[in-house]
C-alpha cells in the first residue's frame, strides 16, 4: 500500500511544534509496513494553487493507492488535484471556524472517508453543524503522542535543562497565547491568583516539549474547545498533573486520576486545586499507562485499518472509533 499524506500546518520559526503530531502518525504508519510520502505546504491563500499543482504532479508520478489529507483546506487542495480515494482528517479549527468550517462541511460530502479526530466534530457546536457522518464513511482517527519522546523525568532536572529556578512555581500553558480559542487570559488569571509563573507553548521545538511538561508543576488547558486535545495526553505521558476544561479527550483521559481536574473553568475552584498541587513537594499524575491506548503507534494501527477498509470497499456502517467511544 502506498499513501500520500497532505498537510498545510507544518512548523515554522514561530511554531516549531506545529504539525508534529501528523509527522508522528506518518512515522508510526511507516513502521507498520505502509509506504507513506508526506507533502506539506505553508498555510495562506497564495499557497493553495501551487499546492494543487504540486499534488497533481505527485499523483501522476507516485502511483499512490490513497491520499490522506490533514485539515479541511488541505483536503480541498487534494480533491481539486484529483485525489481518489480521499481520506480527510479534521482537527478542530477547520470545522469550528466560521469560514473554513463551511468549506470543511462541504468537503465532507465529497470524500471516501471522513476521519475527524473526535466524535465531537460530528456534532453541532454553537449553532454550526458538524461534518458529514454518513454510515460507511466515518472513522474517528486522532493523532496520538509519541511515547518514546514523552516520558517522565525528574522535575529538577527538566528545570535545570531549560533554565528555570529549581524552587519556582510554574504552570505550563501548552499552546500559543495568540490563539483565542485557547483562552490564555484565563491561565494568566489563574497564575496570578496562586502566585505562579505561566510558561507558554507555541514557540518550543518538538524535541524540547517533554522537558517543559516535566518542568511544570501542572499543565493548564483552558480551551473553549479542542478537536482532540493531544496536550492532555502528552502531559499524562510525562505524569505531570493536568487541569483542563471538559474538552476533547480530557474528560475520558483524566477521569478518576489523582492530581488532575477536568471541570469548566472556575477561578476559585481551579486556584484551590492548583494551590494544593503547588504546595506539594512533587505532585505527579500517574496516567502514563492510560495514555498507552492513545499512543501514536496504537492509533496508527487504526489508520492502517481504515485505509484497508477504504481500498477494499467499506461495508455499510463502517465506523472506526477509539475503543473508549465504541
Amino acid at each position: 500500500m502506498k499513501v500520500l499524506v497532505v498537510m498545510n500546518f507544518g512548523p515554522d520559526e514561530s511554531a516549531p511544534h506545529r504539525g508534529r503530531w501528523v509527522v508522528d502518525q506518518v512515522e508510526a504508519t511507516r513502521s507498520l509496513g505502509v509506504e507513506v510520502e508526506l507533502y506539506s505546504f505553508k498555510p495562506g491563500k497564495s499557497q493553495y494553487l501551487p499546492a494543487i499543482r504540486e499534488i497533481r504532479s505527485l499523483l501522476r508520478e507516485g502511483g499512490f493507492d490513497l491520499v490522506h489529507a490533514h485539515f479541511g483546506l488541505a483536503g480541498w487542495c487534494a480533491l481539486l488535484a484529483g485525489a481518489r480515494p480521499l481520506v480527510v482528517t479534521y482537527h478542530g479549527t477547520d470545522v469550528r471556524h466560521p469560514v473554513t468550517g463551511r468549506l470543511s462541511r462541504l468537503l465532507s460530502r465529497r470524500t471516501a472517508l471522513n476521519a475527524p479526530v473526535s466524535s465531537e466534530l460530528l456534532r453541532e457546536h454553537q449553532g454550526r453543524p458538524g461534518i458529514d457522518s454518513s454510515p460507511g464513511r466515518t472513522a474517528i482517527l486522532p493523532c496520538g503522542p509519541d511515547l518514546s519522546r514523552f516520558t517522565p523525568s525528574p522535575r529538577d532536572r527538566a528545570r535545570h535543562e531549560i533554565g528555570l529556578e529549581p524552587d519556582g512555581r510554574y504552570i505550563f500553558f501548552p499552546a500559543s497565547p495568540a490563539r483565542p480559542e485557547k483562552r490564555f487570559e484565563l491561565a494568566l488569571r489563574l497564575a496570578e491568583t496562586v502566585g505562579a509563573r505561566v510558561l507558554t507553548g507555541g514557540h518550543i521545538p518538538p524535541e524540547e516539549m517533554p522537558n517543559w511538561m516535566n518542568a511544570a508543576d501542572a499543565v493548564v488547558v483552558t480551551s473553549a474547545y479542542e478537536g482532540f486535545g493531544l496536550a492532555c495526553l502528552e502531559s499524562l505521558a510525562c505524569e505531570t498533573p493536568v487541569l483542563s476544561t471538559p474538552v476533547g479527550i480530557a474528560p475520558l483521559a483524566l477521569n478518576g486520576l489523582d492530581n488532575t481536574l477536568c471541570e469548566p473553568f472556575d477561578l476559585d475552584r481551579w486556584s484551590h486545586f492548583l494551590g494544593d498541587l503547588l504546595d506539594a513537594p512533587d505532585a505527579r499524575a500517574r496516567g502514563r499507562e492510560r495514555v498507552g491506548a492513545f499512543s501514536a503507534e496504537r492509533l496508527a494501527e487504526r489508520v492502517v485499518l481504515a485505509y484497508r477498509e477504504v481500498l477494499d470497499g467499506a461495508p455499510e456502517g463502517f465506523d472506526i472509533r477509539p475503543p473508549v467511544e465504541a
